[in-house]
């Protein structure tokens, strides 16, 4: 197995047409999830993945299930809860980012909210060379939160450990709270966070060198900055050849030496000119195709610009999910000279045109 996500996936409902939540007459049905996210979109691009969750006995459960199997994801090890409901969410058309955007989640009380060191199969969630976490789960419930520090603990038998703040103020409930993002920040090995999450959720400001103080631990650090780009950081032990679990034995599954042109502690990539059509789904893009890349044992630079084209593919599309580009179609992409990566436009469909990297662009 190369990659295992663990995490609350949920049915959304997506309205019919824009307008607030109390005038759309009716919704299309979708899945939304950040690791199942996660896992689909590396599933869809060949590796082998197994998502790890709790859902209800019931139908919503049935849809989750069917829905993230269907993208070749194994689904052996999710649990089903026969006292507790499937999660469920509601939102409005609008871009996330704006004031007007609504979003009604019923996820209190959830299959997954119940995740236990107890009742998930951590043989099962402990045997990819990749185990794919995020912060939303610790917000979920108290034993979700024993569950991913059981996770992040050092032992001889722990995979290397992929952990995405994804702060979320609403799921918290008090202040303080989004520190123990941190701490398990600090017992992962590759680390995804965003500039505005980090000052959000920690008060951290100073851009990702501020970051990266308070974030020493990880062997890899991506710090998102937006449409600006993201900066990778790597340690010393890192630096030249695989990173190693906490604990555990040597994975091949990072990032490949950086060039000895290139800086050895940092990385700054620039993002790409997107024409922007929805921006839900664009982060667990960003982490998968890292990942995908981190898997494949590409250069550090590399593992960045495949992020930026899976978001890039996530935000050429509508929902949470979105088909990655096809793997030589992005190498190709990945390749260009940093005078071609930084005059590149992407718009929607672009995933679908399998051309030079100069002809990938919008009028």
């Amino acid at each position: 197995m190369d990659v295992v996500a663990l995490g609350e996936s949920m049915v959304t409902f997506l309205p019919s047409r824009p307008g607030r939540l109390a005038d759309v007459p009716s919704f299309d049905r979708a899945i939304g999830g950040a690791e199942s996210n996660v896992a689909c979109g590396l599933a869809a691009a060949g590796f082998a993945v197994r998502w790890v969750s709790r859902v209800g006995a019931d139908g919503f459960g049935d849809h989750l299930v069917e829905t993230v199997g269907g993208y070749g994801v194994d689904v052996s090890a999710v649990g089903r809860d026969a006292s507790r409901p499937t999660g469920v969410y509601f939102r409005t058309a609008g871009d996330r980012a704006t004031d007007a955007h609504e979003v009604a989640y019923y996820r209190a009380g959830s299959a997954a909210s119940a995740m236990s060191v107890e009742n998930v199969d951590l043989s099962a969630v402990r045997a990819g060379r990749v185990l794919h976490l995020s912060g939303i789960t610790a917000a979920l419930s108290d034993t979700c939160l024993s569950l991913l520090r059981e996770l992040t603990a050092p032992g001889a038998d722990r995979p290397l450990v992929s952990f995405d703040v994804n702060h979320r103020a609403g799921l918290w409930r008090d202040a303080d709270d989004p520190r123990v993002l941190l701490e398990l920040a600090r017992g992962a090995d590759i680390v995804f966070v965003g500039e505005d999450e980090a000052e959000e959720a920690w008060e951290v400001t100073g851009g990702p060198a501020a970051i990266r103080a308070v974030l020493p631990d990880p062997s890899v650090l991506v710090v998102k900055q937006g449409g600006k780009g993201a900066t990778a950081f790597v340690s010393d032990a890192a630096e030249w050849g695989p990173v190693a679990p906490r604990g555990g034995a040597a994975h091949r599954c990072s990032p490949a030496p950086l060039g000895r042109s290139q800086s050895p502690s940092s990385i700054f990539v620039p993002a790409l000119a997107v024409d922007v059509v929805a921006t839900t789904g664009a982060g667990d893009a960003f982490a998968a195709g890292f990942l995908s890349a981190t898997l494949r044992e590409l250069p550090l630079r590399d593992c960045l610009r495949h992020g930026h084209l899976w978001a890039a593919a996530a935000l050429t599309t509508p929902g949470d999910l979105a088909a990655p580009p096809a793997r030589a179609h992005a190498d190709r992409l990945a390749a260009a000279g940093d005078d071609t990566w930084g005059t590149l436009r992407l718009g929607p469909g672009w995933t679908q045109a399998d051309t030079a990297p100069e002809e990938v662009r919008t009028p």
